[in-house]
């Protein structure tokens, strides 16, 4: 059981220096107290554990990142969360149960995109090509989804995205469902800053469950015919800009 929690000292160096003014005039403690009353009272029940809180800044350094994935909170389900945005450890394998929806719905994608699907859900492959893979709160109460909603993170990771944004104005942004496109402000106005006419911003559906097909940017189409294509808008992106594409698969 943990008898501190200090962003300061968990966040790599690299992004603490992107939020230092905040960090510098205590903007978080309240954060840090809430979190660490959290793990105090209930241990274990609180996912992940105070090491990988960060793992998804860790995996994916400031100056690697090329492409930002946002996640709306940690897996609920015992054994799933690892601090990385919709990853699951990789002994988790496809055919069970335990499987999310959403890494399956991700796989069809990626393979309706002339990709090779997943063979597990384990994304640590993707962190560590350019691919931050952050949810927007980073710490949830098994069984409880959205449980630490209200306790601070979103003010921290707001903070993270939108400096950022302004200082990489060429990453391309996947917003997957309506938790996550709500950033867009952020991100525009990052860009409306710097002068930036329009940031490279690719939007659909949430791909868990059957939330995947039922908006008008669906992530994938009925009967899985086609998908919103974004492995390969993203691969194509960067091959415009001369940058090593995104092995997927």
């Amino acid at each position: 059981m943990t008898s501190a929690f200090s962003i300061q000292e968990l966040m790599p160096t690299d992004w603490a220096a992107l939020i230092e003014n905040e960090l510098a005039t205590g903007k978080f403690k309240p954060l840090e107290k809430n979190i660490l009353t959290a793990y105090q009272e209930w241990g274990e029940q609180i996912q992940p554990a105070p090491e990988n809180v960060f793992r998804a800044l860790r995996e994916t350094p400031v100056e690697k990142v090329k492409v930002v994935l946002l996640g709306q909170d940690p897996y609920q389900t015992p054994g799933l969360a690892q601090g990385l945005a919709f990853s699951i450890p990789k002994e988790i394998k496809p055919g069970w149960r335990s499987f999310p929806s959403s890494l399956r719905n991700i796989s069809k994608a990626i393979a309706l995109d002339g990709y090779q699907g997943l063979a597990h859900g384990d994304l640590s492959h993707w962190a560590q090509q350019g691919v931050l893979l952050l949810n927007a709160t980073l710490t949830v109460q098994l069984e409880l989804a959205g449980s630490h909603a209200h306790l601070g993170w979103q003010e921290l990771t707001d903070c993270l995205l939108y400096r950022l944004a302004l200082q990489k104005p060429q990453i391309i942004w996947l917003l997957w469902g309506s938790h996550a496109q709500k950033k867009k402000v952020l991100i525009e106005e990052a860009a409306k800053q710097l002068g930036q006419v329009s940031p490279t911003i690719l939007t659909a559906s949430h791909p868990s469950g059957l939330s995947v097909y039922r908006t008008q940017e669906p992530f994938l189409f009925p009967q899985d015919t086609a998908s919103c294509g974004h492995f390969k808008k993203v691969n194509r992106l960067l091959r415009q800009r001369s940058e090593a594409e995104i092995i997927w698969s």
